[in-house]
């Protein structure tokens, strides 16, 4: 059968005429999925704005339908599902980003982010430390430890913490020297309850080492001594407490009637006590004065009762007030015991202490807020004093 070749030339513009078209319709195809790409992609911007997030997720899931090769479309839907509340379908988007062997290594660290945030949301705290873990030495690494310290001290992982602390401090991100001092007290407040004092001791002056200015080591150190039967050491260490932080000296004056009892030194204490109230009168200083018999001033006065009366003439108290009045004799004598329990239910809001961050009051002096988490947001007077 002899090949004619008349059908090739005659099938050679054919198929040019072909593949010409075929290319024309490719390309009419790219152009019209890359014009509705965009347009699903604003028009779930759209909704975003007018806070439409149904309608914005339901355009972003169709733009990247569409150009599933978009990261950007990705993170707007995982952010857009964490805001929701949806954490499950904002982890498998994080995770699908993090699958992908194309994936920008920027992109992937913030991916890696994006997963630990949605897992914090969740309130999976075991995987959200292993994410946040991953993010070390990259662009999030401050927030990450930022991160994972909320999450120590909301578990009172109190050593993983101070190890947090310690990085946060020594790349400079902060001075978290307070806080360090704190999670060490914590630590050293765990070894007491176990009666493991000598371990306890170590712990407490790392703490003053490394926060001279914070009260509280000081005063965990002086209890822990006077535990041990130190009480010249718990003497000494109280001292160093009222000269390096005096606006917190009130809350030692429990503690240092025990020590100063122990010690012998009762005569030094009512020196150190009638010195700091000669300074900034308290309420607190005062009760102690009033127990170890020694008047606030150096006039004499037969009546310790009337110290109530003297420091009103400082600072208008109603609780000095109160317990003036608890000795007095009133002209209608009958009437005395409800008149004193009115004043004593109406002064016991007056005693408590209240956080400066958020407002939360209590009976007890709390170094860590129960109500906003803040450190040292509970001054050291009363809500009365304040």
């Amino acid at each position: 059968m002899d090949f004619d070749l008349s059908w090739i030339l005659l099938g050679l513009p054919l198929a040019f005429a072909l593949g010409w078209l075929a290319s024309r319709m490719d390309l009419r195809q790219i152009r019209q999925e890359n014009r509705q790409a965009p347009k699903a992609y604003f028009k779930g911007l759209n909704f975003l704005l007018n806070e439409q997030q149904d309608k914005a997720i339901d355009a972003f899931i169709e733009a990247v339908q569409k150009d599933p090769d978009t990261s950007e479309l990705h993170f707007a839907l995982g952010n857009l599902f964490r805001r929701r509340g949806e954490y499950h379908r904002a982890v498998r988007v994080h995770e699908h980003l993090l699958s992908r062997a194309d994936l920008s290594k920027e992109d992937r660290d913030r991916a890696q982010h994006g997963l630990a945030q949605d897992f914090l949301k969740a309130g999976l705290l075991d995987r959200a430390e292993e994410a946040l873990r991953r993010l070390e030495g990259t662009s999030h690494e401050a927030q990450a430890r930022l991160a994972l310290l909320a999450i120590y001290e909301r578990s009172r992982d109190w050593e993983q913490a101070a190890d947090i602390a310690r990085r946060m401090q020594t790349s400079h991100q902060g001075d978290f020297s307070g806080r360090l001092a704190h999670y060490l007290c914590e630590q050293a407040h765990e070894q007491t309850s176990n009666a493991q004092l000598q371990a306890a001791t170590p712990l407490l002056l790392e703490a003053v080492h490394i926060a001279p200015q914070s009260p509280r080591p000081r005063l965990e150190l002086a209890r822990v001594q006077h535990r041990l039967n130190q009480s010249q050491a718990a003497w000494q260490t109280l001292q160093e407490l009222a000269q390096a932080t005096p606006q917190s000296f009130p809350l030692a004056v429990p503690l240092m009637l025990e020590v100063a009892a122990a010690a012998g030194q009762q005569e030094a204490a009512a020196q150190l006590l009638r010195s700091r109230y000669a300074q900034a009168p308290s309420l607190d200083l005062l009760d102690a004065l009033v127990a170890l018999n020694v008047a606030p001033t150096t006039e004499p006065d037969s009546d310790s009762r009337d110290w109530y009366v003297q420091h009103l003439g400082q600072e208008p108290s109603l609780v000095a007030a109160t317990k003036w009045l608890a000795g007095e004799k009133l002209v209608h004598e009958e009437h005395h015991p409800a008149v004193q329990k009115a004043l004593e239910h109406a002064s016991k809001p007056l005693t408590r202490y209240r956080c400066a961050a958020c407002g939360f009051e209590a009976r007890q002096h709390f170094w860590h807020c129960p109500g906003c988490q803040s450190w040292d947001s509970y001054p050291a007077r009363r809500v009365e004093e304040l």
